[in-house]
């Protein structure tokens, strides 16, 4: 009777482990499987969403959201937040496309200048990584909340694209940088290929380098961090670097597969990257958790979720409300799913 009695006892703790271990599964593989769903249900509504050109056309499309949102990630898991990112694109595609023109185009920016095609591209990255550097110095050295810092330099930088153009679009361009964002290498688009170059490099640094592990640390117990011997001001500055080098070549991107720079580029995309990292995973009420995998499949799910909804012709205004929403469940996941783990 006694055994009996243990075995009864036993059988709640052991419907407890599995539960436990059923909700650390989906909360490590849930987004996947919302991936798949997603895929399956728009493969239903229509019968052209399936097709290898429309496949292609989606991930070609979230290629530049795609990199600000790995520079995003790092940001947030650092529990620090990132507004410049839209304005950077702006800022760095007007001056790639300032570099790039064609030396015959009689009305160019620079009349008869011809420079090699990495030029533009380190000019763009460099300016990025340059504003990374400011708002990771208003950040880290003067204790300026992030939030209010990259509004500053959302603002300011916005302004510096126009001054810098004088409002007006750059176009003419060489065919080598067309080449980037219209181009493609063995049928696969080069804006796809420098995404996952840039995602597994991404990967590796904060998954397997030094530099990732504090980021983590940081945004787990910065107190601790500091403890510890983790120079949190240093490490917050490169990784606001990092985020905005992304966004420079995400400039790039974007520019060469329009053929111009415009200083309006990039509105909104500091919150769709935004979007997919949350969406993916990364937690914005408690910091050090997220991953550039779940990044990626946030980016592919607002993809598929846009590209879904413009084959059943949903108007572009519902489109943006229901974008919303899903960004406001992926926050409410998230904090229930870390008030649950308290």
């Amino acid at each position: 009777m006694a055994n009996t009695g243990a075995i009864t006892a036993n059988k709640p703790e052991k419907r407890q482990q599995m539960g436990h271990q059923i909700s650390r599964v989906f909360s490590k593989y849930g987004i996947f499987l919302i991936f798949a769903v997603m895929v399956l249900g728009a493969s239903l509504l229509s019968p052209a969403f399936l097709s290898s050109t429309n496949l292609i056309n989606i991930v070609r499309q979230m290629s530049v959201v795609g990199l600000i949102a790995l520079g995003v990630t790092g940001i947030i898991v650092s529990a620090g937040i990132d507004l410049s990112s839209g304005s950077v694109v702006g800022l760095t595609a007007v001056v790639a496309a300032s570099l790039a023109q064609s030396p015959d185009n009689s009305v160019a920016f620079y009349p008869g200048l011809h420079l090699p095609l990495f030029v533009p591209v380190a000019a763009a990255c460099l300016v990025g990584a340059l504003v990374g550097l400011i708002n990771g110095s208003l950040i880290a050295k003067t204790r300026i909340p992030p939030f209010i810092a990259t509004l500053g330099t959302f603002t300011a930088i916005r302004g510096a694209a126009n001054l810098y153009t004088s409002g007006r679009p750059i176009s003419d361009l060489t065919d080598d940088y067309d080449f980037i964002g219209q181009g493609d290498v063995f049928g696969v688009p080069v804006p796809i290929i420098i995404l996952v170059v840039m995602a597994v490099v991404t990967h590796v640094l904060y998954a397997h380098t030094k530099f990732g592990k504090y980021i983590y640390a940081i945004g787990g117990n910065e107190q601790a961090a500091r403890v510890s011997g983790i120079n949190a001001a240093r490490y917050k500055m490169l990784i606001y670097v990092y985020a905005s080098f992304l966004a420079g070549l995400a400039g790039v991107v974007v520019s060469s597969r329009i053929g111009s720079g415009q200083p309006g580029l990039g509105v909104g995309y500091e919150l769709d990257a935004i979007a997919a990292a949350v969406i993916g995973g990364t937690s914005l009420s408690a910091g050090g958790i997220g991953t550039v995998a779940g990044t990626i499949v946030g980016a592919l799910i607002i993809g598929v979720l846009n590209n879904t909804l413009d084959l059943m012709n949903v108007s572009a205004f519902w489109q943006q409300i229901v974008k919303g929403c899903i960004i406001v469940g992926a926050v409410i996941l998230d904090q229930l799913k870390n008030r649950g783990g308290k």
